[in-house]
């Protein structure tokens, strides 16, 4: 089922602690959100308000218009999955799912057809007799799943819920929910403090830190074109430097800036400034020309790390941070690997040379 979800100004105080402050986020119909933040950020906390466990101290969510805070939790018509599944063990594969029906009293006949389609829409039709103790992780995850989807909620809720699984496995989820999210279109709002699980399910992240909402953008303007160093920071690899601000433009070591149109962080009067770099999107070569449209840095090469698909080089700027470039195995081939000590140049193009400022 699609539909909106509007939250304005909400807020949450425990005592003297904010864990929410003045979130404002609208969720498109049928559009898959991601909650993303470290622990202790808040995105949980909004989870609970959206479900009905907490109670804001101020603020409003509406869903299709309709304010969802004047309604108790078992009639927002929200679906959970929680991080531990929570099934009941004393009961098989068909009675977890089937559990949310009976409660609300449907026929026999439409709990049965609705609990083969659930099934069905999870991959777990075969198991439908089989003890939940006796399933895998994964399928345990996706009983949870069909559960939750088995009433067609309006809003589904997800809570860490793949957090449990082994890395392979999680992977694999993380296409998997992806897929049924395209097949269901259900409004979905996820959270996870995994930065490759959001970029992977989410049509958009919303970015939550010490209870704020920092940035809510796509999967690709939140990793190319973070607004801050917090989120630049925390989703990805990212190499600092310090930039200086001038009527003349930006410069880092002295050196002018060549920025795309976009730079990212404003100019005007920021506290702080600072070079984004991500190691994929450097390369080791000549020093650039003035009308290249690349910035170029000098350093020293200090040590290679074989990591499997790539290399990492790490190498040194004169005052003495450390960067890092990913080097892949075509360009290691062609000898473009330094040995430790050797003095290079690290390029990067203009338009991956994002500004980011120091506010979090």
């Amino acid at each position: 089922m699609k539909v909106p979800v509007s939250i304005r100004g909400l807020s949450k105080k425990f005592g003297l602690f904010e864990a929410l402050k003045d979130i404002n986020l609208d969720i498109a119909p049928g559009e898959f959100v991601t909650l993303l933040g470290p622990s202790g950020s808040g995105k949980t906390t909004l989870l609970q308000v959206l479900a009905g466990f907490v109670t804001p101290t101020s603020g409003s969510i509406l869903v299709a218009g309709e304010e969802l805070l004047t309604r108790p939790p078992h009639q927002r018509e929200i679906g959970l999955v929680f991080q531990n599944y929570a099934l009941f063990p004393h009961m098989n594969v068909f009675e977890n799912v089937a559990y949310p029906l009976k409660l609300r009293r449907l026929s026999r006949s439409e709990i049965e057809t609705r609990v083969r389609g659930a099934l069905d829409m999870v991959r777990l039709s075969q198991f439908i007799d089989r003890p939940v103790d006796k399933l895998s992780g994964g399928q345990k995850q996706r009983v949870a799943l069909a559960r939750a989807i088995v009433f067609e909620p309006r809003i589904l809720l997800m809570d860490e819920s793949l957090s449990a699984l082994d890395k392979k496995l999680r992977e694999q989820m993380q296409i998997e929910l992806r897929h049924l999210h395209e097949r269901l279109h259900t409004t979905t709002v996820f959270v996870t403090h995994d930065q490759r699980e959001a970029l992977t399910m989410s049509d958009r992240i919303a970015v939550i830190n010490n209870g704020a909402l920092i940035q809510f953008d796509t999967p690709r303007a939140i990793y190319d074109r973070p607004r801050t160093r917090f989120v630049a920071d925390f989703v990805g690899e990212t190499t600092f430097l310090p930039v200086e601000l001038g009527s003349g433009g930006a410069s880092v070591f002295g050196t002018p800036l060549r920025l795309p149109d976009h730079a990212g962080a404003s100019t005007a009067n920021p506290r702080e400034s600072w070079l984004a770099l991500r190691p994929e999107k450097l390369a080791i070569g000549p020093a650039a020309g003035p009308e290249a449209e690349v910035n170029s840095f000098s350093a020293v090469a200090r040590e290679t790390i074989f990591q499997g698909d790539s290399l990492l080089v790490i190498a040194g700027f004169p005052d003495g941070q450390n960067i890092a470039v990913r080097v892949v195995p075509q360009e290691a081939n062609r000898g473009l690997v330094p040995t430790p000590g050797q003095p290079i140049h690290i390029n990067v193009h203009r338009n991956d040379s994002i500004l980011v400022s120091g506010d979090v």
